[in-house]
């Protein structure tokens, strides 16, 4: 059967399961030679994979003409550390440790989709605790605000505002501070695990949240002063990178960059989880389907991230944070020794006094991990860069996970050559 990517210039050979193709990639010397005899002025600059320029690993084919960028090509997966296939070979509870690590902006939201996920093969949404629910939604929306904080802080500085970069990072560091109480780590935190969270928050996180929010109510017109009563900022923004609604449903674009063509498309509202159907809150929107309009977005979607933490804490009641299954938690006892550091020596001691069968079921809970029924979901969430929805699939094979499809939005990197074109280039 033919290859669905073949082309006519691909060489083929003939086995025994039909014609294979070899696809190669561009010559991009020929590419080279060809835009110089269109034009002496036309040249082609390789940007990446590893540039001052470039956030991340990632390469930049431009085609530049003067200082206008008239054509883009954009590679990626050069940070690729195949989490797919190493999910395959770890129990569910492990898995929770290597999706947090697909976007080091946005680790909540990694783990809400994969534990959403699980907890949909596992039968067991409506048995969540409200609490942990209520935290989850506080942490994600934090985590909203510090993901758009870095977009605005990093934009800022490639115009030139340095102010805002100084800014950004600044609030930034407040709430990774609140992550760091909160979790013991400021990235990467395996907190939100399948049935609720790892441990309850720690004495004196609520404080901290709440003399954030003083201090970003207070802090965020400082980008409006410094950013939009800017007119070199405004001027370096508007109609660049333009994307109309119907380019972003063509290439399956969502995220800010949608929602600045005017359509208020949101997951939290249109396909709610974690309670989100109760919160009041609006979907921000812009209609200028350019870069200046995407920052707007942002900075009120930070607002609006505010108003949704404030209600989170004033839902905050007692409560446990893992749904009481036996078969799938951890006994809450086994958080946190009484140094705050490792597990309750005094409650593996009990176990292990009292009960034989309960040391061997706490045994092979914590080595093999708990069982899901073999099948297929999907749990898609609204992380701050767009539509993230994941494919997760259990095997028969005992307490093992396996992703079908667990990657982070790549139509976020499809508009790129659209929108580049007629851009300034940033060397």
């Amino acid at each position: 059967m033919t290859a669905p990517h073949a082309t006519p210039s691909a060489s083929a050979r003939e086995t025994t399961e039909g014609t294979v193709y070899t696809v190669t990639g561009g010559d991009w010397d020929e590419v080279v030679a060809a835009a110089a005899k269109a034009d002496d002025e036309r040249i082609i600059v390789n940007m990446g994979p590893q540039h001052p320029s470039t956030h991340g690993v990632l390469r930049l084919i431009l085609e530049i003409d003067g200082e206008t960028v008239t054509e883009a090509r954009c590679g990626i997966g050069y940070l690729h550390t195949g989490i797919e296939k190493n999910l395959e070979f770890r129990n569910w509870t492990q898995g929770t440790t290597f999706v947090t690590r697909m976007d080091y902006l946005t680790p909540f939201y990694n783990e809400a989709a994969y534990c959403l996920g699980v907890e949909k093969l596992l039968g067991i949404e409506d048995q969540i605790p409200d609490r942990a629910s209520v935290i989850r939604v506080l942490l994600m929306e934090l985590n909203r605000l510090s993901s758009h904080l870095v977009a605005i802080a990093t934009g800022g500085m490639e115009l030139g505002a340095t102010t805002i970069m100084i800014y950004g990072f600044r609030d930034r560091e407040l709430i990774l501070d609140i992550f760091e109480l909160v979790t013991g780590l400021r990235m990467n935190h395996a907190y939100i695990r399948p049935g609720g969270l790892a441990q309850d928050l720690p004495p004196g996180a609520v404080d901290q949240i709440r003399s954030l929010l003083k201090t970003m109510r207070k802090n965020l017109p400082e980008y409006d002063k410094l950013a939009t009563g800017n007119p070199i900022f405004k001027a370096r923004l508007q109609d660049v990178g333009y994307l109309d609604l119907a380019g972003c449903m063509a290439l399956g674009v969502t995220g800010p960059i949608l929602r600045a063509t005017g359509l208020p498309h949101d997951l939290r509202k249109s396909d709610p989880y974690c309670g989100y159907e109760t919160y009041d809150f609006e979907v921000p929107t812009a209609d200028t389907c350019d870069a200046y309009g995407r920052f707007l977005v942002r900075l009120e979607e930070m607002r609006q991230s505010l108003r949704i933490v404030e209600q989170c804490l004033e839902r905050l009641e007692p409560g446990p944070v893992m749904v009481e299954d036996k078969k799938i938690a951890w006994p809450a006892q086994l958080a946190l020794g009484p140094d705050g550091l490792g597990n309750s020596l005094d409650h593996i001691k009990n176990i292990m006094g009292t009960s034989m069968e309960a040391l061997i079921h706490h045994f092979k809970l914590v080595t093999e991990g708990f069982r899901v029924p073999p099948g297929q979901t999907y749990a898609a969430i609204e992380s701050p860069k767009g539509n993230w929805a994941p494919i997760w699939s259990a095997t028969a094979a005992p307490a093992r996970s396996a992703s079908t499809s667990a990657t982070r939005p790549s139509p976020i990197c499809r508009p790129w050559r659209r929108c580049a074109r007629a851009a300034r280039s940033p060397m």
